[in-house]
Parts: structure tokens; sequence; C-alpha cells
């Protein structure tokens, strides 16, 4: 199950739901209205809790205990360690040590809600549940938009994601989502985190009702990004720089680099040369790249990398394609674009002179 949905066996449901539109996945529910966090929770599979349970260990075959049931356990406790268990259906999650905290989901809804005092500000989109369950997530739409321009929208959500099997922190992060052609901008903003981690430790759940700290850093990144687009649109760049641009974004490494350097581009490979034409014809050619903040702007070339991905690049699948948005070479290209396009706005054509013309 490429997706790794969890499907609950008693509901006969994925856990999932999603708002009017349908996932890459196509499962799970799907309704018509932003829902509560109890609505939402409940929408998603994910109202279960989940607890510590001690551990055991074989001692021998015949120094076993036996259950009036007929089901037989160990004699012997496995000291500091124990097995995250769901309530529901007493599925393992996982082994955790001694001072690993269970934050349960409910209490991660909880810190949506706390950011604007539990009214309607925070819209919940999407929400579900990886695996046996050990692995929750969370998307909320913020109040506020991005503007780039007079027309060109970009919602700001949160993402929450928390793990039930003692890997990995507590995450909370800023992501912006551009409306026109909903692509995942994997933008870093210099000097600026755009998220926060939490151990699962004791302090766990007291952190994460610090919910004001995130829509703090969330408040500052939503500025500085409206301020730097909205600067790209006005920094003017020519196409045989859009495609100077696109051939130092999409390099794989530092030899491709250098043979564009040194011209020899008889050295490049077909793979790599198609992935420029392409993205190169999209940034000319598509219909959202003629908008006002695009055609000829530094934001439109960086939106071109992004776009490229989002509508052209051909995927084995739909979970690789959004595999490759989230954490893979997608992401990877998008940020190298960012980078360049920050260059580029402090720098003018100099920035792209990686290479000769």
């Amino acid at each position: 199950m490429a997706h790794h949905l969890n499907y609950n066996e008693q509901t006969q449901r994925h856990s999932f739901f999603s708002v009017k539109e349908k996932a890459w996945h196509g499962l799970g529910q799907i309704v018509e209205d932003h829902p509560t966090s109890a609505e939402a929770i409940r929408y998603a599979g994910l109202d279960y809790t989940v607890e510590k349970r001690p551990l055991f260990s074989n001692s021998s075959s015949n120094d076993l205990m036996e259950l009036a049931n007929g089901i037989t356990f160990p004699k012997i406790e496995v000291p500091n360690f124990f097995a995250t268990v769901r309530n529901d259906n007493n599925a393992v999650l996982g082994v955790v040590g001694k001072d690993y905290e269970v934050v349960q989901n409910a209490d991660a809804f909880q810190f949506f809600d706390a950011i604007v005092g539990g009214g309607d500000g925070i819209k919940y989109e999407t929400a579900g549940a990886l695996g046996k369950g050990e692995r929750i997530f969370i998307t909320a739409k913020l109040p506020d938009y991005i503007r780039v321009g007079r027309q060109d929208l970009i919602e700001q959500y949160l993402f929450l994601t928390t793990s039930h099997d003692g890997f990995g922190s507590i995450t909370a992060a800023f992501t912006p989502v551009r409306i026109v052609c909903n692509n995942t901008l994997n933008a870093a903003i210099r000097n600026q985190s755009n998220g926060i981690k939490i151990r699962h430790t004791a302090s766990a759940n007291d952190r994460l009702k610090q919910a004001h700290t995130l829509m703090g850093i969330s408040h500052v990144v939503g500025q500085e990004l409206e301020e730097l687009f909205n600067h790209w649109t006005k920094v003017r760049i020519t196409d045989a720089q859009v495609k100077k641009l696109i051939q130092v974004a999409m390099a794989p490494n530092k030899e491709v680099i250098s043979n564009l350097e040194l011209g020899l581009v008889e050295k490049l490979s077909t793979t790599y040369t198609n992935i420029v034409d392409n993205a190169y014809a999209y940034a000319m050619g598509n219909p959202t790249q003629q908008m006002e903040t695009t055609a000829g702007t530094l934001f439109g070339a960086y939106n071109a990398i992004t776009g490229y991905y989002q509508n052209v690049r051909g995927f084995k699948d739909v979970d690789a394609k959004f595999k490759s948005i989230m954490d893979g070479t997608a992401k990877q290209r998008a940020q190298v674009a960012f980078d360049l396009c920050g260059n580029f706005a402090r720098q003018g054509a100099d920035a792209l002179n990686l290479f000769k013309n």
C-alpha cells in the first residue's frame, strides 16, 4: 500500500479526511465544510488513545505465565522499556524508553485550536494516520494570505506531525501553497526558522500548549515571504537569464555545472537537457507564467521550477510525485532555485555567472 494510510478494520475506512477535494491517493473521507477539531479527529479516524504498556522477555520455554484464556506471557519484565499500544484495537505501534511521553492525537488538535482561542480562524484541511496509526499528520489553513501583486494569493498553512513509535519528534511547521498552480513552496527565509520540534519528554504537552510561539513564527515568516515575493515581481529577468537559472537549479551535481562553464554541451546527458528544455518551455508558455506577477519577473522564474515538478514532470506514480515534492528531488531543486533567485535579486545577472555565456 504505497500511500501508507492506516486502514481501520473496525470502521472499514482509511484514516484520512480532506475538505472538498480528493487527495492524490483518492482515499479517505471528503467533507464539504471545514470541520471543528472534534469533527476532524473523528473524520480522520484519529479518535483513539495510545498508552505505554510494560514489555516482557522470554526466559525459557518452561517458565511462562499462562492466563485463564490460554494466552501466555513471559514472567520477566524488561526494565525501562515499554510498548506503545492503541487502546481501541491493541495494535503495538512501537517500543519506547521510560522517559518517552505519549502525546495524544487530541492534544495535537488542541495545539491548533489554542492559536486562535478555539475560534473559527483555524480551518482544518486534512488529517490522517499512517501505518498502524503510529504516525499522524494534520494540516490547517491560517486566516491570512500572502498577497503577491493584485491577483496572486498564497495561502498559509500549518502542518503538524507526531509519532507514537518512538521515532521522530513532534514537528510543527509553516508551509505556504500557491493557489494558482498549487505548488508547494519550499522557501527558507534567511536566518528564520519556519518550524519547531518537540521531543517526546515529560514537558512535551506543556511545550505543545505554547502555540502562540509558532503562531508568532508563522506570522513573521508570512510577512517576510510576502515582502520578498512582491519584491521579486518587480525584478526583471530576461529569457536567457531564466534559461541559465533553470540550468543551474536543475544541475544534479558540480560536474554538470563545470561542463556548462566550459561549454562542453556534448557531455551533458539527454535526460538533463530534456529537463531543462521542458522547464524552460513551461516558463515561457504556461498560462500561469503569463500573469502580471510572473511574466518576465524573478518571481515567475522561481515558480517555473516549482511548477515544472508539479505540472510537467512525469513520475512513476502519485506516491513518487508526492515524496519528490515534499522531501525529495523536487524539494531540493526548488530550494536551489529559491537561493539563486535571492542572489539574483541582490546581485543581478552576476548571480548567474557560474558558467560562461
